[in-house]
């Protein structure tokens, strides 16, 4: 009897881990590595398939829940979205290009694109800092963050960092 117990508790421990899993599952694969041609063939696919009227084209570099990592090819003359991320911090590299990253002030036309971010039209206020190729900055969570002035393309690597890393609560 006591074999039959612990082997229905064993079953029904493995059935509930199983439901549990689907989200995980949804997940794409980790993504630890990307060589210096790689990055430049996505710089490469970034410059010829952007669409005309795109700001901002991203494309993942690297991914290990709940960390990410994008290539960002912004362009001059689009007006990119304003953005607040309410539960991470954003930190850039800034791989060519220069521009202006605004921070702080208050976001225009503010709007919920998802359960975490904010977007908007642009800044007002807010401090300016220029950024060139080989700098490297950080953006808090619950930031409002907007690259208004890109001189010709702004290429970026952002990675997206949780509060808490790890363990924060998503």
């Amino acid at each position: 009897m006591r074999a039959f117990v612990m082997g229905t508790a064993f079953a029904i421990m493995s059935a509930t881990a199983r439901a549990q899993q689907p989200a995980a599952q949804n997940l794409p694969p980790p993504k630890m590595f990307t060589s210096s041609s790689e990055l430049a063939a996505l710089i490469a696919k970034a410059k010829s398939e952007r669409k005309s009227d795109q700001a901002n084209f991203a494309q993942p570099i690297l991914r290990l829940a709940p960390y990410t990592a994008n290539l960002e090819y912004r362009v001059a003359g689009l007006n990119a979205n304003a953005a607040v991320h309410e539960h991470e911090a954003e930190l850039f590299y800034v791989v060519g290009g220069s521009g202006t990253l605004v921070t702080g002030g208050k976001m225009l036309d503010e709007k919920r694109v998802n359960t975490e971010n904010l977007q908007g039209s642009g800044i007002d206020g807010g401090t300016r800092q220029r950024v060139s190729q080989g700098d490297f900055l950080i953006v808090p969570e619950n930031t409002p963050h907007w690259f208004g002035e890109i001189d010709g393309a702004l290429i970026l690597v952002s990675f997206h960092v949780p509060r808490g890393g790890a363990t924060a609560a998503r």
